[in-house]
């Protein structure tokens, strides 16, 4: 389930931005395809008129696409789990458009051979996995949970945190990397980040389309220049403003 919007506050159509003659989208359902270990692939828009074009890309690339709320992600979630049938539900974005199907592959193995309620590289912070590259594994039972009982505003939209903030409640696991690259920053959210990920693609997709977060990681240390163009950003800025909404709403 690839989460999708045009209306994004940081960088407003982000997903159509364009690298080596394809939109981001379009590169990350590319992307997303070739992990072994999906049965089906879904966007999840929302009604929003802006998002039309976001469905034609899903038609143009034969990828179901459902539309949903626009604010209340797990509202969304869920209801496009429910259209889908899933009973397992692997939870990716956008602005992710350099995930590495190994990984994608890597945590649903995880979730399937474990006993875990959830799983993910990046989730509970802090990772040893670069910012874009989140991967989230779940049943639709802790779904069907979730949106039963999330209320506040950064549950709703950050349609995950509801269970990786109770760890007493949920068994959760944490795939961690050997060496840490929390460091590099693969998302993209603002202008800077869409620079650096159109560089990565113009380095190494002529070569070799289905490049790996190694070969990113590689290529990013061989050209430190590139790897300047968004170390300023902090991150979580969209969680933080999550957060203040919930203190607005008297949430402690």
């Amino acid at each position: 389930m690839i989460q999708a919007r045009m209306s994004s506050v940081r960088l407003p159509e982000k997903i159509m931005l364009k690298a080596c003659g394809k939109t981001l989208l379009e590169h990350l359902i590319d992307r997303v395809k070739q992990a072994k270990k999906l049965e089906k692939i879904m966007v999840a828009t929302t009604t929003n008129i802006k998002d039309n074009v976001v469905e034609q890309v899903c038609i143009d690339n034969n990828v179901e696409c459902f539309r949903g709320p626009e604010d209340d992600v797990l509202s969304r979630y869920k209801l496009a789990s429910d259209k889908a049938g899933a009973s397992i539900i692997v939870k990716l974005h956008a602005d992710s458009p350099l995930i590495d199907p190994i990984i994608i592959d890597k945590v649903i193995e995880i979730f399937l051979n474990g006993d875990f309620d959830y799983v993910s590289n990046l989730f509970p912070k802090q990772g040893t996995y670069p910012e874009g590259t989140s991967v989230e594994v779940f049943s639709s039972k802790t779904l069907e949970q979730v949106y039963n009982e999330a209320e506040r505003p950064s549950e709703r939209e950050h349609a995950s945190s509801f269970i990786w903030k109770q760890p007493h409640r949920y068994k959760l696991y944490r795939l961690d990397m050997t060496k840490n690259l929390s460091n590099y920053r693969l998302d993209v959210d603002y202008k800077e980040d869409y620079t650096l990920v159109k560089s990565v693609f113009e380095g190494l997709f002529p070569q070799n389309p289905y490049f790996t977060l190694n070969d990113i990681i590689s290529w990013l240390d061989s050209h430190p220049e590139v790897l300047k163009f968004n170390s300023h950003i902090k991150t979580d800025e969209g969680w933080s403003k999550s957060l203040e909404k919930d203190r607005k709403l008297g949430f402690e």
